[in-house]
């Protein structure tokens, strides 16, 4: 039996980035060289899973190309309040996600109402090579993506952050801002709900 995480992993596609995003000169704007190279060195491996994160929350990629720019400017002003030592994908992811939830238009503003409020093989030669195998990789993927929409929001967010992006659950309830049992608990029915969704497409896989 495989994994719900494991499947996330698998068969969701790296997300491009896009070439504003790639090209950002935010960090030029550190008050100093030091600073600004230091924030360089951090978020750059981040900006594919910040974009990607961003997708998911805004469900359009301008908006969440937007949403990117302006994470990364709200973190760069407070890049002096990060703690060395500390994780920060999840500092970052934090201020992505209070960006969002406090920034977006009225329909988004909509979706964080309804976030904040719903608690409730054989081994082949190369198989990587062939049309057949890039077929099923692009239906798995598609099957993956549309039982992730059909989640909640607030249980997807989680799914994403700990199977996805690879959050512990401590760097989870700093992003989200709740207790490591909330995630826990939603983490649980977002499994159960997914593992329930993927059913016909895996079977007895998943």
């Amino acid at each position: 039996m495989k994994m719900v995480s494991a499947i996330i992993r698998e068969v969701l596609p790296e997300v491009s980035v896009p070439m504003q995003l790639r090209s950002s000169k935010i960090a030029t704007m550190a008050s100093n060289r030091s600073t600004g190279d230091r924030f360089q060195d951090l978020v750059v491996p981040l900006l594919a899973s910040l974009y990607n994160h961003a997708c998911w929350l805004a469900r359009d990629m301008a908006e969440a190309e937007d949403l990117v720019q302006e994470t990364l400017t709200k973190a760069l002003r407070a890049f002096d309040t990060f703690e060395t030592g500390t994780n920060f994908k999840a500092w970052v992811f934090r201020i992505l996600r209070n960006t969002f939830l406090t920034s977006r238009t009225a329909l988004a503003s909509n979706r964080t109402v309804f976030l904040e409020d719903h608690p409730d093989a054989a081994e082949v030669a190369d198989p990587g090579s062939t049309p057949e195998f890039h077929a099923i990789q692009l239906d798995n993927a598609a099957a993956v993506r549309r039982a992730l929409e059909e989640l909640p929001p607030q249980l997807r967010e989680v799914i994403l952050l700990c199977d996805l992006e690879e959050l512990k659950y401590r760097e989870i309830a700093t992003v989200l801002d709740v207790p490591i049992g909330t995630v826990m608990s939603r983490l649980a029915r977002a499994r159960r709900a997914l593992r329930q969704l993927l059913q016909p497409t895996f079977g007895g896989g998943v």
